[in-house]
């Protein structure tokens, strides 16, 4: 509970409490004074108040607004289309893509970022961070952010997605102490199972839609994990159309940030 009470003294610190790597952090291999720099450097937009505390998973408005947010741990397939019809439609994302993608697909990351659209850390390896140590959830979420903006060249966004959605209070808190905001979501099309796993693009769609609520945020997955077929791709213009055609906006998390202190 001192921890959750400190939350609006973590605000005024900003980025500061992401400076420095464990010895052992796959992310480590840079000097402890830059990568010390350059995360005391980060002080951009951060979660207000409404977004620490506890997992989000419908952002905090009344507005018919939704946010579209996408995966990204396995492969790029995907990636070209989803991009082109976000670009197509002038719509914001949320990327939310782990370490290990980060630094295996650079290119990749490069893309979303040079799109527009924003990153957020969806740790780096993957993990159940239900059985993490405090310093091991530190670990996966600092190697995160410093793949991530490696490969992006860009700050990325101060939104942390559990792995399977393993949430718990204490690693919330964590997260938050680091100064992330739990972002989960609202519905998750499982366009991910794909085929083999029962999933077509009209149930991806149906999920999608049954959850549309002010402040809904839907969680798609880029990537086919050596399946080829993406179907949340497939899904997204079907998704939009649902969305203009019962009066939502698509928005960008970003609008739900605030600016860090001292700053305009």
């Amino acid at each position: 509970m001192e921890r959750r009470r400190a939350l609006a003294g973590l605000l005024c610190a900003g980025a500061a409490g992401l400076a420095g790597f464990a010895p052992s952090s796959p992310a480590a291999a840079a000097p402890a004074s830059a990568r010390t720099a350059r995360a005391t450097a980060a002080a951009g937009p951060r979660p207000p108040a409404s977004l620490l505390g506890d997992e989000i998973r419908r952002l905090p408005t009344s507005r018919k607004v939704l946010a579209l947010t996408f995966n990204a741990a396995w492969d790029v397939d995907g990636i070209d289309t989803v991009l082109a019809e976000l670009r197509r439609r002038k719509l914001p994302a949320t990327f939310f893509p782990t370490g290990e993608f980060a630094e295996a697909r650079p290119a990749a990351v490069r893309s979303i970022a040079d799109a527009g659209h924003g990153l957020g850390n969806h740790s780096y390896s993957h993990p159940y961070f239900d059985d993490l140590s405090t310093a091991e959830r530190a670990e996966e979420v600092r190697a995160a952010d410093e793949a991530i903006r490696t490969a992006a060249g860009t700050e990325p966004l101060p939104f942390f997605r559990f792995p399977y959605s393993s949430t718990t209070p204490d690693a919330i808190a964590d997260v938050n102490d680091l100064g992330y905001a739990a972002i989960e979501f609202s519905t998750d099309t499982n366009g991910y199972l794909g085929p083999q796993g029962g999933m077509t693009v009209d149930k991806a769609v149906e999920r999608a839609v049954t959850a549309f609520t002010p402040g809904a945020i839907i969680q798609m997955h880029v990537g086919s994990n050596g399946a080829g077929v993406v179907l949340d791709a497939e899904a997204l213009p079907l998704i939009v159309d649902a969305a203009v055609a019962d009066g939502y906006e698509v928005i960008d998390l970003r609008e739900f940030l605030v600016a860090a202190p001292g700053t305009r």
